[in-house]
Protein backbone atom coordinates (compact mmCIF):
# COMPACT_ATOMS: atom_id res chain seq x y z
CA UNK A 1 0.00 0.00 0.00
CA UNK A 2 1.18 3.55 -0.76
CA UNK A 3 2.95 5.22 2.17
CA UNK A 4 2.62 8.87 3.20
CA UNK A 5 5.24 9.97 5.72
CA UNK A 6 3.98 12.22 8.51
CA UNK A 7 5.42 13.91 11.59
CA UNK A 8 4.29 15.27 14.92
CA UNK A 9 5.69 18.46 16.44
CA UNK A 10 4.85 18.51 20.14
CA UNK A 11 4.42 15.28 22.07
CA UNK A 12 2.28 16.41 24.96
CA UNK A 13 -1.02 14.84 25.89
CA UNK A 14 -2.63 15.23 22.46
CA UNK A 15 0.56 14.42 20.54
CA UNK A 16 0.87 11.17 22.47
CA UNK A 17 -2.73 10.31 21.55
CA UNK A 18 -2.06 11.04 17.88
CA UNK A 19 1.03 8.80 17.91
CA UNK A 20 -0.97 6.04 19.58
CA UNK A 21 -3.67 6.15 16.88
CA UNK A 22 -1.11 6.17 14.07
CA UNK A 23 0.97 3.33 15.52
CA UNK A 24 -1.66 1.11 17.14
CA UNK A 25 -4.41 1.54 14.55
CA UNK A 26 -2.52 1.93 11.30
CA UNK A 27 -4.84 -0.51 9.59
CA UNK A 28 -7.81 1.68 10.48
CA UNK A 29 -6.24 4.88 9.18
CA UNK A 30 -5.01 3.09 6.06
CA UNK A 31 -8.53 1.86 5.33
CA UNK A 32 -9.88 5.42 5.40
CA UNK A 33 -6.88 7.05 3.71
CA UNK A 34 -6.17 4.40 1.07
CA UNK A 35 -2.55 4.59 2.17
CA UNK A 36 -0.42 4.10 5.27
CA UNK A 37 0.26 7.17 7.38
CA UNK A 38 3.83 6.43 8.39
CA UNK A 39 5.04 8.24 11.51
CA UNK A 40 8.53 9.29 10.51
CA UNK A 41 9.43 11.83 13.21
CA UNK A 42 8.10 13.17 16.51
CA UNK A 43 9.75 16.40 17.66
CA UNK A 44 10.03 17.18 21.39
CA UNK A 45 11.92 19.68 23.54
CA UNK A 46 13.26 17.15 26.05
CA UNK A 47 14.43 13.72 24.89
CA UNK A 48 14.91 12.55 28.49
CA UNK A 49 11.31 13.12 29.57
CA UNK A 50 9.37 9.97 30.47
CA UNK A 51 6.58 9.28 27.96
CA UNK A 52 3.42 7.19 27.98
CA UNK A 53 4.19 5.60 24.63
CA UNK A 54 7.07 3.60 23.19
CA UNK A 55 7.99 5.04 19.81
CA UNK A 56 9.95 3.10 17.19
CA UNK A 57 13.69 3.69 17.26
CA UNK A 58 14.72 6.84 15.42
CA UNK A 59 11.30 8.52 15.51
CA UNK A 60 11.83 10.75 18.56
CA UNK A 61 14.01 13.82 18.03
CA UNK A 62 14.57 17.25 19.52
CA UNK A 63 15.66 18.70 16.18
CA UNK A 64 12.88 20.15 14.05
CA UNK A 65 15.35 20.42 11.16
CA UNK A 66 14.95 16.65 10.72
CA UNK A 67 11.33 17.36 9.73
CA UNK A 68 11.91 20.59 7.80
CA UNK A 69 14.73 19.04 5.78
CA UNK A 70 12.98 15.78 4.88
CA UNK A 71 11.08 16.25 1.57
CA UNK A 72 9.32 12.90 2.03
CA UNK A 73 7.44 14.13 5.11
CA UNK A 74 4.29 15.66 3.64
CA UNK A 75 1.90 16.19 6.57
CA UNK A 76 2.80 17.52 10.01
CA UNK A 77 0.59 17.57 13.10
CA UNK A 78 1.47 20.85 14.83
CA UNK A 79 0.57 20.35 18.50
CA UNK A 80 2.42 23.22 20.11
CA UNK A 81 0.41 25.58 22.33
CA UNK A 82 0.63 29.33 22.78
CA UNK A 83 1.52 31.98 20.20
CA UNK A 84 5.31 31.74 19.98
CA UNK A 85 7.22 29.75 18.94
CA UNK A 86 4.04 28.09 17.61
CA UNK A 87 3.50 30.76 14.93
CA UNK A 88 7.10 30.61 13.73
CA UNK A 89 7.05 26.81 13.64
CA UNK A 90 3.95 26.74 11.42
CA UNK A 91 5.44 29.31 9.04
CA UNK A 92 8.66 27.28 8.76
CA UNK A 93 6.72 24.06 8.16
CA UNK A 94 4.71 25.70 5.38
CA UNK A 95 7.82 27.20 3.80
CA UNK A 96 9.52 23.79 3.80
CA UNK A 97 6.66 22.34 1.75
CA UNK A 98 4.60 20.68 4.49
CA UNK A 99 0.83 20.70 4.90
CA UNK A 100 -0.11 21.41 8.51
CA UNK A 101 -2.74 20.11 10.92
CA UNK A 102 -3.11 22.14 14.11
CA UNK A 103 -5.16 22.14 17.30
CA UNK A 104 -4.03 25.61 18.43
CA UNK A 105 -7.18 27.76 18.52
CA UNK A 106 -5.41 30.67 20.26
CA UNK A 107 -2.92 30.90 17.39
CA UNK A 108 -5.67 30.83 14.74
CA UNK A 109 -7.73 33.42 16.61
CA UNK A 110 -4.70 35.72 16.82
CA UNK A 111 -2.78 35.06 13.59
CA UNK A 112 -5.18 33.13 11.34
CA UNK A 113 -5.08 35.72 8.55
CA UNK A 114 -1.31 35.77 8.31
CA UNK A 115 -0.92 31.99 8.47
CA UNK A 116 -3.65 31.18 5.97
CA UNK A 117 -2.50 33.82 3.48
CA UNK A 118 1.02 32.43 3.68
CA UNK A 119 -0.20 28.86 3.20
CA UNK A 120 -2.18 29.90 0.10
CA UNK A 121 0.79 31.76 -1.35
CA UNK A 122 2.92 28.62 -0.94
CA UNK A 123 0.27 26.22 -2.27
CA UNK A 124 -0.01 24.51 1.10
CA UNK A 125 -2.96 23.89 3.46
CA UNK A 126 -3.83 24.17 7.16
CA UNK A 127 -6.45 21.91 8.75
CA UNK A 128 -7.80 22.75 12.21
CA UNK A 129 -10.80 20.62 13.22
CA UNK A 130 -9.32 19.96 16.67
CA UNK A 131 -9.04 23.69 17.47
CA UNK A 132 -12.73 23.96 18.43
CA UNK A 133 -14.79 21.26 20.09
CA UNK A 134 -12.10 18.58 20.42
CA UNK A 135 -13.71 15.40 19.13
CA UNK A 136 -16.93 17.17 18.06
CA UNK A 137 -16.71 17.79 14.27
CA UNK A 138 -18.18 21.29 14.34
CA UNK A 139 -15.57 22.89 12.03
CA UNK A 140 -16.20 20.50 9.14
CA UNK A 141 -19.95 20.72 9.51
CA UNK A 142 -20.09 24.51 9.51
CA UNK A 143 -17.48 25.09 6.81
CA UNK A 144 -18.49 22.27 4.44
CA UNK A 145 -21.61 20.28 5.30
CA UNK A 146 -23.77 23.41 5.71
CA UNK A 147 -22.51 25.09 2.54
CA UNK A 148 -26.04 25.19 1.10
CA UNK A 149 -27.16 27.25 4.10
CA UNK A 150 -26.90 30.70 5.52
CA UNK A 151 -26.12 29.98 9.15
CA UNK A 152 -28.47 32.11 11.23
CA UNK A 153 -27.26 31.37 14.74
CA UNK A 154 -24.74 29.37 16.73
CA UNK A 155 -24.98 28.90 20.46
CA UNK A 156 -22.53 26.76 22.33
CA UNK A 157 -20.86 25.57 25.48
CA UNK A 158 -17.33 25.79 24.12
CA UNK A 159 -15.20 25.30 27.22
CA UNK A 160 -15.32 21.98 29.06
CA UNK A 161 -13.37 23.25 32.08
CA UNK A 162 -15.86 25.99 32.90
CA UNK A 163 -18.78 23.64 32.24
CA UNK A 164 -17.32 21.07 34.64
CA UNK A 165 -16.94 23.75 37.33
CA UNK A 166 -20.50 25.05 36.89
CA UNK A 167 -21.86 21.49 36.90
CA UNK A 168 -20.10 20.74 40.18
CA UNK A 169 -21.50 23.92 41.71
CA UNK A 170 -24.98 23.15 40.40
CA UNK A 171 -25.23 19.43 41.14
CA UNK A 172 -22.54 18.88 43.77
CA UNK A 173 -23.24 21.91 45.93
CA UNK A 174 -19.62 23.07 45.70
CA UNK A 175 -18.38 26.62 45.89
CA UNK A 176 -16.58 28.03 42.86
CA UNK A 177 -13.20 27.52 44.57
CA UNK A 178 -14.00 23.91 45.52
CA UNK A 179 -15.19 23.11 41.98
CA UNK A 180 -12.08 24.69 40.44
CA UNK A 181 -9.81 22.65 42.71
CA UNK A 182 -11.69 19.48 41.73
CA UNK A 183 -11.21 20.36 38.05
CA UNK A 184 -7.49 20.82 38.61
CA UNK A 185 -7.15 17.52 40.47
CA UNK A 186 -8.86 15.67 37.61
CA UNK A 187 -6.79 17.38 34.93
CA UNK A 188 -9.67 19.40 33.45
CA UNK A 189 -8.15 22.73 34.52
CA UNK A 190 -4.60 24.04 34.26
CA UNK A 191 -2.65 25.36 37.24
CA UNK A 192 -3.48 28.79 35.82
CA UNK A 193 -7.11 28.43 34.63
CA UNK A 194 -7.60 32.09 33.70
CA UNK A 195 -8.25 31.64 29.97
CA UNK A 196 -10.89 28.99 30.67
CA UNK A 197 -12.80 30.65 33.50
CA UNK A 198 -12.75 34.27 32.30
CA UNK A 199 -14.36 33.42 28.95
CA UNK A 200 -11.25 34.04 26.82
CA UNK A 201 -10.97 30.45 25.55
CA UNK A 202 -14.65 30.43 24.55
CA UNK A 203 -14.24 33.83 22.85
CA UNK A 204 -11.28 32.56 20.80
CA UNK A 205 -13.33 29.58 19.62
CA UNK A 206 -16.36 31.78 18.92
CA UNK A 207 -14.20 34.06 16.77
CA UNK A 208 -13.20 31.03 14.67
CA UNK A 209 -16.79 29.82 14.33
CA UNK A 210 -18.00 33.32 13.44
CA UNK A 211 -15.47 33.48 10.64
CA UNK A 212 -16.49 30.11 9.25
CA UNK A 213 -20.24 30.69 9.55
CA UNK A 214 -20.59 34.38 8.74
CA UNK A 215 -17.32 35.47 7.13
CA UNK A 216 -16.63 37.73 10.10
CA UNK A 217 -13.05 38.57 10.94
CA UNK A 218 -13.27 39.80 14.49
CA UNK A 219 -10.47 39.72 17.02
CA UNK A 220 -11.48 37.56 19.96
CA UNK A 221 -10.59 40.32 22.41
CA UNK A 222 -13.31 42.47 20.82
CA UNK A 223 -16.01 39.93 21.69
CA UNK A 224 -17.84 41.02 24.89
CA UNK A 225 -17.26 38.36 27.50
CA UNK A 226 -17.96 37.67 31.15
CA UNK A 227 -16.48 34.65 32.93
CA UNK A 228 -17.62 32.43 35.77
CA UNK A 229 -15.15 33.59 38.45
CA UNK A 230 -17.84 35.53 40.34
CA UNK A 231 -20.56 32.91 39.96
CA UNK A 232 -22.21 32.00 43.26
CA UNK A 233 -24.03 28.84 44.22
CA UNK A 234 -27.07 30.80 45.42
CA UNK A 235 -27.68 32.10 41.87
CA UNK A 236 -27.60 28.56 40.50
CA UNK A 237 -30.16 27.63 43.17
CA UNK A 238 -32.43 30.54 42.32
CA UNK A 239 -32.10 29.74 38.62
CA UNK A 240 -33.12 26.12 39.34
CA UNK A 241 -36.10 27.37 41.34
CA UNK A 242 -37.16 29.35 38.27
CA UNK A 243 -36.71 26.33 35.98
CA UNK A 244 -33.29 27.18 34.52
CA UNK A 245 -29.67 26.07 34.57
CA UNK A 246 -26.70 28.44 34.28
CA UNK A 247 -24.06 27.80 31.59
CA UNK A 248 -21.13 29.78 30.22
CA UNK A 249 -22.66 30.35 26.80
CA UNK A 250 -21.05 31.60 23.59
CA UNK A 251 -23.53 33.09 21.12
CA UNK A 252 -23.41 34.26 17.52
CA UNK A 253 -26.57 35.48 15.82
CA UNK A 254 -27.12 37.03 12.42
CA UNK A 255 -29.43 40.07 12.39
CA UNK A 256 -30.35 42.82 9.94
CA UNK A 257 -28.37 45.20 12.17
CA UNK A 258 -25.22 43.10 12.10
CA UNK A 259 -23.69 40.10 13.80
CA UNK A 260 -24.18 39.62 17.54
CA UNK A 261 -21.31 37.98 19.40
CA UNK A 262 -20.92 37.52 23.16
CA UNK A 263 -19.83 35.08 25.89
CA UNK A 264 -21.37 35.13 29.36
CA UNK A 265 -23.01 33.04 32.10
CA UNK A 266 -26.56 32.57 30.86
CA UNK A 267 -29.78 31.01 32.14
CA UNK A 268 -31.05 28.21 29.89
CA UNK A 269 -34.44 26.55 30.32
CA UNK A 270 -34.16 23.06 31.81
CA UNK A 271 -34.77 20.31 29.29
CA UNK A 272 -33.26 22.15 26.32
CA UNK A 273 -30.26 20.25 24.95
CA UNK A 274 -27.64 22.84 25.87
CA UNK A 275 -28.99 23.12 29.42
CA UNK A 276 -28.35 19.40 29.89
CA UNK A 277 -24.69 19.45 28.76
CA UNK A 278 -22.86 18.40 31.90
CA UNK A 279 -19.30 17.99 33.09
CA UNK A 280 -16.32 18.53 30.74
CA UNK A 281 -18.47 18.28 27.61
CA UNK A 282 -19.15 20.70 24.77
CA UNK A 283 -22.46 21.32 23.04
CA UNK A 284 -23.36 23.30 19.91
CA UNK A 285 -26.81 24.39 18.73
CA UNK A 286 -26.86 25.60 15.11
CA UNK A 287 -29.67 27.01 12.98
CA UNK A 288 -29.37 27.06 9.18
CA UNK A 289 -31.96 28.61 6.89
CA UNK A 290 -32.31 25.37 4.90
CA UNK A 291 -31.36 22.58 7.30
CA UNK A 292 -33.12 24.03 10.35
CA UNK A 293 -32.07 23.09 13.89
CA UNK A 294 -29.04 20.90 14.62
CA UNK A 295 -27.32 19.93 17.85
CA UNK A 296 -23.83 18.54 18.44
CA UNK A 297 -22.58 17.11 21.72
CA UNK A 298 -19.39 15.41 22.81
CA UNK A 299 -16.07 15.67 24.57
CA UNK A 300 -14.53 19.01 23.73
CA UNK A 301 -11.09 18.20 25.10
CA UNK A 302 -8.99 15.32 26.35
CA UNK A 303 -6.29 13.21 24.81
CA UNK A 304 -8.12 10.78 22.56
CA UNK A 305 -11.12 12.92 21.48
CA UNK A 306 -8.76 15.67 20.33
CA UNK A 307 -6.34 13.16 18.80
CA UNK A 308 -9.29 11.70 16.88
CA UNK A 309 -9.91 15.07 15.22
CA UNK A 310 -6.20 15.59 14.48
CA UNK A 311 -5.78 12.20 12.81
CA UNK A 312 -8.96 12.68 10.77
CA UNK A 313 -7.47 15.95 9.48
CA UNK A 314 -4.18 14.18 8.72
CA UNK A 315 -6.07 11.59 6.65
CA UNK A 316 -8.00 14.27 4.74
CA UNK A 317 -4.77 16.16 4.11
CA UNK A 318 -2.88 13.08 2.93
CA UNK A 319 -5.54 12.14 0.37
CA UNK A 320 -5.94 15.72 -0.89
CA UNK A 321 -9.39 16.62 0.42
CA UNK A 322 -8.06 19.35 2.70
CA UNK A 323 -6.12 20.99 -0.12
CA UNK A 324 -9.21 21.24 -2.32
CA UNK A 325 -11.34 22.62 0.51
CA UNK A 326 -8.60 25.01 1.62
CA UNK A 327 -8.30 26.57 -1.82
CA UNK A 328 -12.06 26.70 -2.40
CA UNK A 329 -13.13 28.22 0.92
CA UNK A 330 -10.38 30.86 1.01
CA UNK A 331 -10.64 30.93 4.80
CA UNK A 332 -9.09 33.85 6.66
CA UNK A 333 -7.39 36.65 4.89
CA UNK A 334 -5.66 39.85 5.84
CA UNK A 335 -8.33 41.64 3.82
CA UNK A 336 -11.08 43.16 5.98
CA UNK A 337 -14.35 41.20 6.08
CA UNK A 338 -17.55 42.91 4.97
CA UNK A 339 -19.47 41.94 8.10
CA UNK A 340 -20.58 44.51 10.65
CA UNK A 341 -20.83 43.70 14.33
CA UNK A 342 -23.95 44.83 16.11
CA UNK A 343 -23.28 47.15 19.03
CA UNK A 344 -23.33 45.12 22.25
CA UNK A 345 -25.38 47.86 23.93
CA UNK A 346 -28.26 47.17 21.49
CA UNK A 347 -28.55 43.42 22.19
CA UNK A 348 -32.07 42.50 23.31
CA UNK A 349 -32.86 39.84 25.86
CA UNK A 350 -34.34 38.95 29.18
CA UNK A 351 -32.29 39.28 32.36
CA UNK A 352 -31.88 37.64 35.73
CA UNK A 353 -31.14 40.25 38.42
CA UNK A 354 -30.30 39.55 42.05
CA UNK A 355 -29.99 42.37 44.55
CA UNK A 356 -29.04 42.17 48.20
CA UNK A 357 -31.50 44.60 49.78
CA UNK A 358 -32.21 45.96 53.22
CA UNK A 359 -35.20 44.15 54.68
CA UNK A 360 -37.74 46.96 54.91
CA UNK A 361 -40.91 48.11 53.11
CA UNK A 362 -40.79 49.93 49.80
CA UNK A 363 -37.53 48.54 48.42
CA UNK A 364 -39.17 46.52 45.65
CA UNK A 365 -41.15 49.59 44.65
CA UNK A 366 -37.98 51.67 44.36
CA UNK A 367 -36.32 49.03 42.18
CA UNK A 368 -39.41 48.57 40.00
CA UNK A 369 -39.63 52.32 39.51
CA UNK A 370 -36.05 52.60 38.30
CA UNK A 371 -36.40 49.58 36.01
CA UNK A 372 -39.53 51.19 34.55
CA UNK A 373 -37.63 54.42 34.04
CA UNK A 374 -35.33 52.52 31.68
CA UNK A 375 -38.20 50.76 29.91
CA UNK A 376 -37.72 47.40 31.65
CA UNK A 377 -40.74 45.36 32.75
CA UNK A 378 -40.68 42.73 35.51
CA UNK A 379 -41.68 39.17 34.64
CA UNK A 380 -41.37 37.55 38.07
CA UNK A 381 -39.94 38.14 41.55
CA UNK A 382 -38.48 35.92 44.27
CA UNK A 383 -37.97 37.60 47.63
CA UNK A 384 -36.07 35.73 50.29
CA UNK A 385 -37.84 35.52 53.66
CA UNK A 386 -36.00 36.99 56.62
CA UNK A 387 -35.17 35.00 59.72
CA UNK A 388 -37.11 34.87 62.96
CA UNK A 389 -38.16 38.09 64.66
CA UNK A 390 -35.68 37.31 67.44
CA UNK A 391 -32.81 37.25 64.95
CA UNK A 392 -33.58 39.90 62.36
CA UNK A 393 -31.72 39.67 59.06
CA UNK A 394 -29.98 42.84 57.92
CA UNK A 395 -30.37 42.10 54.19
CA UNK A 396 -32.23 39.62 52.00
CA UNK A 397 -31.91 38.50 48.39
CA UNK A 398 -34.36 39.89 45.86
CA UNK A 399 -34.40 38.09 42.48
CA UNK A 400 -36.09 39.68 39.47
CA UNK A 401 -36.65 38.20 36.02
CA UNK A 402 -37.27 40.85 33.38
CA UNK A 403 -38.96 40.90 30.02
CA UNK A 404 -36.91 41.92 26.97
CA UNK A 405 -34.58 44.85 27.43
CA UNK A 406 -31.44 46.06 25.70
CA UNK A 407 -28.04 45.32 27.18
CA UNK A 408 -27.41 49.03 27.59
CA UNK A 409 -30.73 49.74 29.32
CA UNK A 410 -30.35 46.85 31.75
CA UNK A 411 -26.80 47.89 32.61
CA UNK A 412 -27.72 51.52 33.17
CA UNK A 413 -30.76 50.57 35.27
CA UNK A 414 -28.67 48.30 37.48
CA UNK A 415 -25.99 50.97 37.93
CA UNK A 416 -28.66 53.42 39.09
CA UNK A 417 -30.32 50.88 41.41
CA UNK A 418 -26.96 50.01 43.00
CA UNK A 419 -26.68 53.64 44.15
CA UNK A 420 -29.84 53.34 46.26
CA UNK A 421 -29.24 53.48 50.02
CA UNK A 422 -31.38 50.33 50.39
CA UNK A 423 -29.06 48.22 48.20
CA UNK A 424 -26.17 46.38 49.83
CA UNK A 425 -23.40 45.52 47.35
CA UNK A 426 -23.33 44.94 43.60
CA UNK A 427 -26.14 43.31 41.62
CA UNK A 428 -25.77 39.95 39.89
CA UNK A 429 -26.93 40.34 36.28
CA UNK A 430 -27.11 37.43 33.83
CA UNK A 431 -28.72 37.01 30.44
CA UNK A 432 -31.66 34.61 29.99
CA UNK A 433 -31.60 32.68 26.69
CA UNK A 434 -34.83 32.13 24.82
CA UNK A 435 -35.15 29.50 22.11
CA UNK A 436 -33.00 30.37 19.12
CA UNK A 437 -36.03 30.73 16.88
CA UNK A 438 -37.64 33.18 19.28
CA UNK A 439 -34.45 35.21 19.42
CA UNK A 440 -34.13 35.17 15.64
CA UNK A 441 -37.67 36.53 15.37
CA UNK A 442 -36.83 39.62 17.45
Amino acid sequence: MEKTKVAIVGMGTVGTGVARLLLDHGDRTARHAGRTLWLQKAVVRDLTKRREIDLPQGVLTDCIEEVLGDPEIRVVAHLVGGLEPARTIILRLLESGKDVVTANKALLAEHGGELFDRARALGRSIAFEASVGGGVPIITNISQCFSANQILAIRGILNGTSNFIVTQMDEGGMTYREALEAAQRLGYAEADPTMDVDGSDAAQKLAILAHLAFGARVHWRDIPRVGIEQLQARDLQYAAQLGYRVKLLASARWTDSGLELHVSPTLLKKGRPLAEVRGPYNGFAVVGDAVGDLFFHGQGAGQMPTASAVVADMIDTAVGRTGITFRTLALWSQRPAAVDLRAHEDLLGRYYLRFQVKDRPGVLGQIASLLGKHGISISSVIQEEHGSSNQPVQTVSLVIMTYDASEGASRRAVEEIERLESIDGPCVRMRVAESLHKELAR
